[in-house]
């Protein structure tokens, strides 16, 4: 069915106001799949009575808010176990190896994902620790992941994921090494659940830590911000990234031309550093 126009701007205000993301025309094919659930739910056959809905007076404390139901159905959720591995492999070959390096006197980590959505990515991260478990002996690894949906948080943090998800990049040896099969899906291991935690948090707003974070992984979060939302996004990341720290994006984003915050590191692809710290390297060398 037709969205109009005036319906498709009022939904894309909606997103916009609650998580910063751009609804542009390219995805506007995409409005009625991803509201065809709440359409189900709710008994409406359309976006224009949608809309019509969301304007109405709220039901009271113990109603569903619809508002965040459209937003948490339009909120792109795709991700999977080890994502774009060439990419990902960096982190064990050269990231982490240098950060180890660099925080020796302290022998601590601290790593936020954000925009995680179902948890893929946390959870990817704290089985590279494992599987290194002699190297990171003596070490204190944390790791948090952050997304603006509450729905994505708590899947999660329910560690939980079907045959299909659980297939999408790992190996057999994975899967069995650090998921049990149980009656309602695979389930992650203990010991891959306790060095991850999880909370809801927009990315536009003050980091989530305590202190600023060694490495920062925000993938495919930003192609959904116009070009002032992205630089407000980035100016929030540099917050969030220690001086000598790291930035990791996803494949296809990057800095240049939207942020002087962060600079590419030399010879690796997807991962920005503040500049201080690239001054600061070369200088040394």
């Amino acid at each position: 069915m037709d969205v109009s126009e005036a319906s498709f701007q009022i939904i894309a205000d909606l997103l916009e106001s609650r998580t910063g993301q751009h609804l542009t025309e390219s995805r506007r094919w995409r409005v009625n799949s991803a509201l065809a659930g709440i359409f189900r739910t709710h008994g409406i056959s359309n976006i224009d009575q949608l809309v019509c809905l969301l304007a109405a007076p709220p039901r009271g404390l113990d109603g569903p808010d619809l508002a965040q139901e459209v937003v948490e159905a339009l909120l792109n959720n795709e991700t999977y176990f080890f994502r774009d591995k060439p990419t990902f492999d960096q982190l064990p070959g050269e990231i982490l190896p240098e950060l180890a390096q660099r925080r020796q006197g302290a022998r601590r980590l601290s790593i936020w994902s954000a925009g995680c959505s179902t948890g893929q990515e946390v959870y990817s991260l704290a089985m590279l620790f494992i599987e290194q478990a002699e190297r990171w002996q003596g070490w204190t690894i944390d790791i948090l992941g952050t997304d603006v949906s509450h729905r994505a948080i708590e899947a999660a943090r329910s560690g939980l994921y079907s045959q299909f998800e659980v297939q999408r990049g790992l190996g057999v040896t994975q899967m069995l090494r650090h998921f049990a099969e149980t009656e309602r899906g695979w389930q992650v291991s203990p010991d891959v659940r306790r060095m991850v935690r999880f909370q809801q948090h927009n990315i536009l707003r003050a980091h989530p830590g305590r202190m600023a974070f060694d490495l920062v992984l925000c993938r495919n979060v930003l192609l959904y911000f116009d070009r002032r939302t992205r630089a407000e996004a980035f100016d929030r990341l540099a917050q969030a990234v220690l001086p000598d720290g790291f930035l990791m994006l996803g494949a296809g984003e990057t800095v240049v031309g939207h942020t002087e915050r962060f600079v590419p590191t030399s010879r690796r692809a997807s991962f920005f550093e503040p500049p201080s710290s690239s001054a600061a390297l070369q200088k040394i060398a």
